[in-house]
């Protein structure tokens, strides 16, 4: 990892180390799955939050967001997927949530996955 990546990496891990409980513990559990679905992922911040991408100088692909209710979003740089059937050329980008239980970790890593493969 470049000395770049691991500064990066480290204001991410402050940042959600700053977090009130219990916000800090699901951040920090969605940071892991993310980083274990997609170990190609960089995190850094971008925009004030949270992010992941292909490499320190790219757009970020996906955001964490911890305001009103904590977020998980696909960036307008990432590959559009369109969500078919009922939703047509819709793409889902957000995802809100209080708690991460299994399932809820399962679709998380679907997620991450569908904008890195």
């Amino acid at each position: 990892m470049s000395s770049k990546d691991e500064k990066n990496l480290t204001q991410v891990t402050d940042q959600i180390a700053k977090m009130d409980e219990p916000r800090r513990s699901t951040m920090q559990r969605v940071h892991d799955v993310i980083m274990t679905v997609a170990p190609t992922l960089k995190p850094r911040i971008w925009y004030g939050m949270p992010a992941y991408a292909m490499s320190a100088s790219t757009p970020a692909l996906i955001t964490l967001r911890n305001d009103e209710r904590l977020n998980l979003a696909i960036t307008e740089k990432a590959p559009f997927r369109a969500a078919g059937g009922a939703d047509g050329q819709l793409m889902p980008a957000a995802w809100y949530f209080e708690t991460v239980d299994n399932a809820t970790e399962k679709r998380i890593a679907e997620i991450v996955r569908s904008v890195v493969d």
